[in-house]
């Protein structure tokens, strides 16, 4: 089986002038977990929810608070609202941050007229659960782990031909 006949064509894409808040609209409207970035009719990288979500990291509690004895049962509400006020700040910068500056650029593809059998192999190889798929240097499907999985189950259901 190709990987044309388990790709989803015509695959959701963003341009490479969008920002991560609308990336991140695009992946939960469609519920996917990654989509191709456009430049014109080139990709140019894939940003995946792990992409975005490895931007929420906030730090610890701040250990440059310290308030005496007496003070201590307001101390954890002080901290609390302290880092909420941080994570509201990372979120907001995050959301006007270009995609360029979390994609991936180093673009691992597959052409459409390749096996299953390799598009799960490349898979398996670079680590990664999404594959552009390319046809005369257009990108013409996505296809994902999902999907190879779910191309080897059909392959497997077929009827024998009677002879």
């Amino acid at each position: 089986m190709l990987i044309k006949d388990v790709m989803t064509p015509n695959p959701v894409t963003i341009t490479l002038n969008a920002k991560v808040r609308e990336a991140a609209g695009i992946l939960r409207k469609y519920r996917i977990g990654g989509i191709p970035v456009m430049e014109g009719e080139r990709v140019v990288g894939i940003v995946t929810e792990t992409d975005i979500l490895s931007l929420l990291e906030v730090g610890e509690l701040s250990e440059d608070l310290w308030l005496p004895s007496p003070l201590e049962v307001i101390e954890v509400p002080v901290r609390e609202f302290i880092n909420w006020e941080k994570t509201k700040k990372a979120l907001s910068d995050i959301g006007d941050s270009p995609i360029s500056d979390i994609m991936s650029s180093d673009i691992v593809s597959i052409e459409d007229d390749a096996d299953i059998e390799d598009g799960a192999k490349l898979m398996l190889a670079e680590g990664i659960a999404r594959l552009p798929v390319i046809r005369n240097d257009r990108l013409v499907g996505i296809v994902t782990r999902q999907d190879i999985v779910r191309g080897i189950t059909m392959t497997e259901e077929k009827p024998e031909e009677q002879e």
